[in-house]
């Protein structure tokens, strides 16, 4: 099934895998977030995985910057959250300061827009959809900030988790 009315062009050539790549910084990645990236989940999906299914983990102090896309004509966000609250209905204001899209409980449609954090605390978190319910509906994945971590690791479904380089 595909999901109608996607401006596909947004997200051409991306991949799951290109949810964490290294970063051009020292000690940061780079997080491409596409929302409704295909029909699982009823399309409320980053690259295709949702209620926690693909597992960023990131050392503590690592600097975040997220491209967030949605080429669809349903309003999506991405926030950054701890992550009992995917539970909840919607979320006010981001675990990490910066991490959110702009007006993440509006949203946004058919367009990309970028945001960074830094992850200075170690704990389990989930990059959400900020839109109110989308989270509860399964619209997250997650995002671990490890204080033993060496390296970014990405985890995607059931297979093993890969070192990011």
């Amino acid at each position: 099934m595909e999901i109608p009315g996607l401006k596909k062009e947004l997200f051409e050539g991306i991949t799951a895998d290109d949810l964490l790549r290294p970063g051009t910084e020292p000690n940061s990645v780079k997080v491409t977030l596409v929302a409704t990236f295909n029909a699982a989940n009823y399309g409320m999906n980053f690259n295709g995985y949702s209620h926690g299914k693909a597992i960023l983990t990131i050392p503590v102090g690592t600097k975040v910057n997220v491209t967030f896309i949605n080429p669809s004509p349903v309003p999506h966000s991405a926030i950054v959250i701890d992550k009992p609250d995917t539970k909840k209905l919607q979320i006010a204001e981001p675990w990490f300061k910066g991490g959110a899209s702009p007006k993440h409980l509006v949203g946004q449609t058919m367009g990309k827009s970028e945001f960074s954090f830094t992850a200075d605390e170690a704990g389990e978190y989930a990059l959400a959809c900020g839109f109110p319910s989308h989270g509860v509906a399964g619209h997250w994945i997650s995002l671990n900030v490890s204080a033993d971590a060496k390296v970014p690791t990405l985890q995607l479904g059931d297979q093993p988790a890969k070192e990011v380089k």
